[in-house]
């Protein structure tokens, strides 16, 4: 079996998220129940509950959705978790990110029922989960806060995707006498700008993914679980289980959370009826797929409100579709149709005109101001809220063959509800040195923190060194503080061979990496798709995600300034 099932008891079991593969390896093993701990949208390769509830029922198993924020358990979601398990056929199957969550409401289900603390922390163990802080045993060693001192950590990093890892290693290559952990339950790394190309035919799937163990740094200690809560007055945040782990200065770098619930009926179609996203490593073939077999009908892409993860990739995805159509001989018989829920096609102005030359010649109507809020796959039908000149709304249908959804993006649930957050949820920092407004030794990056940057790799590329050095400048490690002027990069594949570098900084002030007799970042270049395809993937894999900083070169200030 590939997935590692935990066998708790004859009638209980837990693990890591499977696939939809998978249910049936669970299913021929005997299981007849499952359990989801999981919200939707933890992670961008997460089957949504409505593909598991399918995979699963065309099996004869079913499904129950108890959602649990990690570290966040309540009187509630335990009376749920032990109303399913009364109820369910056993043997039942229970799961979340790592299977932590999922072991953890079981045990405390059982410690309500009068079962032994130690004879359940014997058992977690002997699952390979330490339940001691989630039912209330007492470590070993701690210090006055209560954490053991192989949990505390000189720099503690949250998250190991680009921006995250890209931290870790700047900060070993510079320092190697300082105690770094970074903390991801993930298994695998992705390359998400290759996303776009997957769905477009030119890269596989496999070229954007990597195991975790082969990118986490060496001497970097990789905490392999998930964020429940923050405690910054203690310096210290807990995980999923309640584990303390404690630092002197913390680097928040999770990424964004998709909200797949935001558009109705999107979950129950996503991956068929013609319903896709390149915003998702398990969708983004199928973008090709559908893109390879149509030769006629109504294709839309759609665009919902920003803050989104490259904003241009929703746009990226319509061009290299209709090059592909255009190549075929079948552009003429499509209608494109681009439903942007802002006003404009592209935020920085000097792009637009490029833009626009290849809209027209696709042929592709703009629909601004129209923000996808349902979806019918099986009907294949979208719905729009639409916002006039005057302000009102009013609401239209669109028919489709095939349908590329970007979804709303927020921040992932543990940031916007700690007190990290600003009003709107995103880690609230100085948008020039990217240090937390109010814990001084918190700081940042990535697509997370509310900075008004583009949420691109390349910006994550440019803050990683930033924030090392004004952190090691706070332990006075660093001679000067550096500045992020807000450098983002979106090369937009408006064709097969051809990219429109946008590069810009704060205020849609145009910051070009290359002379403009090289590339040309207003017009179309032949050169920038070669830095696309064949430069950026090994600059992310082996230079950004090693700490060798190609083309960064921060804005410093004097000492002591901030």
């Amino acid at each position: 079996m590939s997935i590692q099932r935990k066998i708790v008891d004859d009638n209980f079991s837990v693990s890591s998220q499977p696939t939809q593969e998978e249910i049936a390896e669970l299913a021929a093993a005997g299981v007849r129940s499952l359990i989801c701990n999981r919200p939707d949208g933890e992670s961008n390769d997460q089957p949504t509950i409505e593909e598991i509830r399918d995979a699963a029922a065309a099996l004869g198993v079913e499904v129950v959705h108890v959602p649990v924020v990690s570290g966040q358990f309540d009187d509630a979601d335990i009376d749920a978790f032990a109303r399913a398990m009364d109820r369910l056929e056993a043997p039942v199957h229970a799961y979340c990110r790592t299977g932590t969550r999922s072991i953890t409401m079981w045990s405390l289900v059982q410690q309500r029922r009068g079962v032994a603390t130690e004879e359940l922390l014997r058992i977690a163990g002997n699952c390979g989960y330490d339940l001691s802080n989630a039912l209330g045993a007492q470590q070993t060693s701690p210090d006055s806060r209560g954490v053991a001192a192989k949990d505390h950590f000189d720099v503690l990093i949250v998250g190991a995707g680009a921006a995250g890892i890209a931290a870790a290693a700047s900060l070993v290559v510079r320092r190697q006498d300082l105690r770094v952990g970074i903390i991801d339950p993930a298994e695998v790394h992705y390359y998400q700008p290759g996303w776009t190309m997957v769905g477009g035919g030119i890269f596989t799937q496999e070229e954007t993914v990597k195991t975790m163990a082969s990118l986490i740094p060496a001497g970097v200690h990789w905490i392999k679980a998930a964020v429940g809560v923050f405690e910054p007055e203690k310096n210290q945040l807990r995980l999923e289980d309640s584990h303390p782990i404690s630092y002197d200065r913390l680097i928040v770098a999770p990424g964004i959370k998709l909200d797949w619930h935001g558009v109705d009926g999107l979950v129950e179609t996503l991956g068929r009826n013609g319903v896709t996203s390149n915003y998702r490593f398990d969708l983004a073939p199928y973008t090709w797929q559908l893109v390879s077999s149509l030769s006629e009908g109504r294709a839309v892409f759609t665009q919902p409100p920003m803050p989104i993860k490259c904003a241009g990739a929703p746009q990226k995805a319509m061009y290299l579709s209709a090059d592909h159509w255009r190549r075929r001989g079948v552009l003429g018989r499509i209608d494109i149709q681009f439903c942007n829920a802002g006003g404009a096609l592209f935020g920085v102005k000097e792009y637009v005109p490029a833009l626009m030359e290849y809209v027209e010649a696709y042929g592709a109507e703009l629909k601004f101001n129209h923000r996808l809020t349902r979806i019918d796959g099986e009907a294949g039908k979208a719905w729009f809220a639409v916002t006039g000149d005057d302000g009102e709304v009013s609401e239209t249908t669109v028919d489709f063959d095939m349908i590329h959804v970007c979804p709303p993006q927020t921040a992932p649930d543990f940031i916007r509800e700690s007190p990290l957050a600003d009003d709107a949820g995103w880690v609230d920092v100085d948008q020039n040195t990217l240090r937390h407004k109010r814990y001084d030794n918190i700081w940042s990056l990535g697509d997370a923190m509310n900075a008004p940057n583009a949420k691109t790799a390349a910006a994550a590329r440019m803050q990683a060194p930033i924030v090392v050095n004004n952190l090691l400048h706070d332990m006075g490690k660093a001679p000067a503080v550096s500045h992020y002027n807000g450098y983002g990069s979106c090369p937009l594949t408006v064709e097969r061979g051809k990219i429109v570098l946008a590069e810009f900084g704060y205020g849609g002030k145009l910051l070009p990496s290359f002379p403009r007799w090289l590339i040309n970042g207003q017009r179309p270049s032949r050169l920038a798709w070669l830095l696309k395809e064949k430069i950026l993937p090994p600059v992310y894999w082996k230079a950004m995600l090693r700490g060798r900083e190609w083309m960064v070169g921060p804005e410093r200030s004097r000492v002591g300034s901030d």
